[in-house]
């Protein structure tokens, strides 16, 4: 499908890649990998065309179509779905030439093609789509221009899925999403039928839709086989080999200076030493393995505040009187509470946590919090609000109001160097900018840290960063997150954001994404709770009575149900044994239980589709 082979790229004289070479085979899912500033999406754009060489060859297999996300998506009244139906070009063309074809036999040639390729379920197909990235129905048939620009990038993105390329390149596609979303859009990569490469910080989105892994990393381009998981168990298996084989080598080249100090003077000896010196400068250095080399920080410690530190006592929250987002909320917070917020974007996750960090009064109701209560915020957006001209130190120091030397110690315990915070912020990556701000909000040890999410520009190695100093951290959390390993890793409380309300979600996010799929599946069916619905009797009498009519249908559901039954039986077994199992024999299960996972997810689909079928008979 795509062969790299030793190409080399330069920004402004700056190697980025050099002599790197990999390739990828048809219908694999290749997760692209590496710390933020490697290269991952510079290699995207030499694929594409966008940038050019410097050297080497990147060929893309004859006769295979190529899709990515679009940044140019129109901003005018053209419709939502009518966006997402351009996108198949060879469907527009032949609707287009039909309007002015005159010849019988042609077309009868366009109408022939249309059918092949399915052009009339189109439509229901985009809708699909569209619902499962976060669109309503109604929304379907708005403009555009209507959508901020987070929205038209789940449009775009639309669009590329409709495509459906043989090779679809997707940078980051999770960053404009909500939860709700990319666990369809999971489900979705999961079954993908074609060739897939994604760059993503997301691991168990890279984990549930990979089965390839190409790490960039220092110029160079390394292929693993696996999901995340196992690429990231196989690499530290891998330089944990390099560091002994550096502690070897070192101590082999400390023995061989030894003798050439101690005996170079040495008539007797001169030969020997000068032959070891050459050994010396021909010794080939094994990198290594730094044990710094992952992003460490960590939050100040606060006192202990006496429970509750916040109350929310049946409050209307919005931001115009009158008309509130969330209503007669009834909420508190302890200091060892670790809440995640649940729900769809727009629901009012981010509107509840301005309320809690006083950038809100309620409508109606109270707030109430501990006297000595001091809270540190951390919005998604405040990195764009950063003076870009400032240096970390300068803008520390007017934050605290302490002299330098205290700033750099709490700027150190941020990973933060004295080189890196003297640069202006305008040179740092987005996860340095987001520890920077983490430093911010955390330098007088708050007992309430509220995140929003807090993981936007943040790679790998700083995302389990923050999953550790937070677990570290003996306050409060209350986070808002697109990214379930965070949240599963971080959080013991769920709080659903949904309809107007917020209430305790009893159950994991496990839970949380069956919740969805039911959701999901009364929309299809139209279903309203607030209905009063038959009694259990007649819903027994009509299912029976349903059976006779379809039995296919309904033998179709059964079998599907009971193969997500087994396989679910299967995935808690090999989870038992993963807890025993140790080297290459915890290896193997690690790719089985990876395998399983998409077979459950496949099956799983399978089951929606079949029962919603029945249920629509």
């Amino acid at each position: 499908m795509l062969t790299v082979s030793n190409i080399t790229y330069r920004i402004g004289g700056r190697l980025i890649l050099e002599n790197a070479t990999c390739a990828v085979q048809d219908n694999w899912k290749v997760g692209v990998v590496g710390p933020n500033g490697a290269g991952k999406s510079t290699l995207f754009k030499l694929i594409t065309g966008e940038l050019h060489l410097d050297s080497g060859t990147i060929t893309l297999a004859e006769r295979r179509t190529r899709g990515e996300v679009k940044q140019d998506i129109p901003d005018d009244d053209t419709q939502l779905i009518d966006i997402v139906l351009a996108a198949d070009t060879e469907r527009t063309a032949l609707f287009k030439q039909a309007e002015t074809e005159e010849d019988p036999y042609k077309i009868g040639d366009i109408y022939t093609r249309l059918e092949e390729i399915d052009a009339y379920a189109a439509p229901a197909r985009a809708a699909t789509i569209l619902a499962g990235l976060g669109f309503k129905e109604e929304q379907l048939t708005q403009p555009i221009s209507a959508f901020s620009g987070g929205w038209r990038m789940r449009v775009a993105l639309a669009a590329a899925l409709f495509q459906q390329p043989d090779f679809l390149l997707l940078d980051e596609p999770t960053n404009h999403l909500d939860l709700e979303a990319i666990m369809w859009l999971e489900n979705y990569l999961a079954n993908y039928p074609k060739t897939l490469m994604i760059i993503s910080h997301d691991r168990e989105l890279l984990d549930k839709c990979i089965d390839h892994v190409i790490h960039v990393e220092n110029k160079k381009l390394t292929a693993y086989t696996g999901n995340y998981s196992t690429f990231e168990r196989e690499r530290a298996e891998k330089l944990i080999g390099q560091q002994k084989a550096h502690e070897k080598q070192t101590a082999q080249r400390a023995k061989m200076q030894a003798f050439v100090d101690r005996f170079k003077a040495k008539a007797s000896k001169a030969r020997q030493a000068q032959s070891r010196m050459k050994a010396l400068e021909k010794m080939d250095i094994v990198d290594a393995v730094m044990a710094d080399r992952t992003v460490k920080f960590t939050f100040p410690q606060p006192e202990e505040l006496s429970p509750p530190i916040v109350t929310i006592n049946h409050a209307d929250i919005g931001y115009t009187a009158g008309k509130p987002i969330l209503t007669n909320i009834h909420e508190r917070i302890d200091m060892d509470d670790r809440i995640a917020l649940l729900g769809a974007n727009g629901n009012g996750k981010s509107t509840l946590i301005k309320l809690i960090a006083g950038k809100l009064e309620p409508l109606k109701g109270d707030l109430l919090t501990s006297n000595k209560l001091r809270i540190g915020y951390f919005s998604q957006h405040q990195t764009e609000e950063l003076d870009v001209t400032d240096t970390p130190v300068s803008a520390m120091m007017r934050v605290m109001k302490k002299p330098e030397t205290d700033v750099r110690g709490v700027l150190g315990r941020f990973g933060f160097s004295k080189p890196l915070s003297d640069n202006t912020i305008k040179s740092l990556s987005g996860g340095e900018k987001a520890r920077l701000l983490f430093a911010m909000i955390a330098h007088n040890a708050p007992h309430l840290l509220l995140l929003d999410e807090p993981t936007n520009h943040l790679d790998m190695d700083t995302r389990e960063a923050l999953v550790q100093a937070l677990n570290s951290y003996t306050g409060a959390v209350v986070i808002v997150s697109h990214d379930p390993s965070m949240i599963e890793r971080v959080a013991d409380r769920l709080w659903l954001v949904a309809d107007g309300k917020v209430n305790d979600f009893d159950g994991d996010l496990e839970a949380y994404r069956q919740h969805i799929i039911e959701q999901r599946r009364n929309e299809r069916r139209g279903g309203n709770k607030a209905e009063k619905g038959p009694s259990k009797k007649e819903q027994k009498a009509a299912l029976a009575e349903k059976k006779k009519q379809h039995p296919a249908l309904w033998e179709a559901a059964e079998q599907a149900e009971k193969r997500v039954t087994l396989l679910t039986r299967q995935k808690n077994q090999l989870e038992d044994d993963l807890t025993r199992a140790t080297g290459k024999d915890a290896q193997e299960l690690q790719f089985s239980h990876g395998k399983l996972l998409k077979e459950l997810d496949a099956a799983e689909a399978d089951w929606l589709e079949a029962q919603t079928a029945f249920d629509n008979a």
